[in-house]
């Protein structure tokens, strides 16, 4: 059975969503759009465009570009749309720029929103709500662009979370990662072994630091023995962690 055949919201959007390889624009159309953003406020009767994971484009009138640029046209009429993931610092109050707010539907950041009807979103938090207390209500759950949930049921083909609990070791045999990595100060040496192991070395005292380590693209998760979690990240020929930046020795 096709999804067209299996929702009732939208469904050729959907499918031509899914079947997206050509970078075509997505817009979603005539809804409430309450952005979050301090500049940019709630509209109604609004636009959202977005191309892969990026949002480009938020307010009204967007719509009238929708043929010229081959958009998939998305209608949502008697909707609102939030961000999906809620910055509940920002909604107390508690930053002091714009630029410091992770979550709001502004034109540079990522294409994270829901969907739902307007008689559910009062504001943020009630439509957020509505995942939890009215999935079927749910109209649309957008993840990095890409619809996760649609007219209250799972995507075909949709992400999936990671099984809970540790992994096993990875097998780094051959990965350029691999080696004794050295702070600019030769301060800190970290060395990341093939059987997916670290060991530190800090101020000539070894052994300082001791665990595992799992490498998702260019960031680096840790779980040392003594039971904590830390992270870094690779920029290039350089391993960032915790203020020290490091280069393979």
């Amino acid at each position: 059975m096709t999804i067209t055949g299996t929702v009732s919201w939208n469904p050729k959007a959907l499918d031509e969503i899914l079947s997206n390889e050509e970078g075509r624009p997505v817009l979603f159309t005539n809804a409430r759009i309450m952005t979050m953003d301090p500049l940019i406020g709630t509209m109604t009767g609004a636009d959202l465009l977005f191309v892969g994971s990026l949002l480009v484009g938020v307010g009204p009138g967007i719509i009238t570009a929708a043929g010229d640029d081959n958009a998939i046209v998305v209608d949502c009429t008697g909707t609102t749309i939030v961000p999906a993931v809620v910055d509940t610092v920002a909604l107390l109050g508690g930053r002091g720029h714009r630029s410091e707010y992770v979550a709001t539907l502004t034109p540079g950041n990522t294409t994270d929103f829901l969907v739902v009807p307007d008689e559910l979103a009062a504001d943020v938090p009630s439509a957020m709500a509505t995942l939890t207390t009215r999935p079927g209500q749910v109209r649309a759950l957008v993840a990095a662009g890409r619809p996760v949930l649609w007219a209250g049921a799972d995507v075909p083909g949709r992400a999936t979370a990671p099984e809970a609990g540790i992994p096993a070791a990875p097998e780094m045999t051959g990965s350029p990662r691999v080696g004794v990595w050295i702070d600019r100060n030769d301060f800190l040496h970290q060395e990341l072994t093939a059987d997916g192991r670290y060991d530190e070395t800090r101020g000539g005292r070894p052994h300082a630091y001791q665990g595992r380590y799992w490498i998702d693209g260019d960031r680096i998760d840790y779980l040392d023995d003594l039971g904590f979690w830390a992270y870094g990240e690779f920029q290039g020929d350089e391993l960032h962690h915790a203020g020290y930046v490091m280069k393979l020795g």
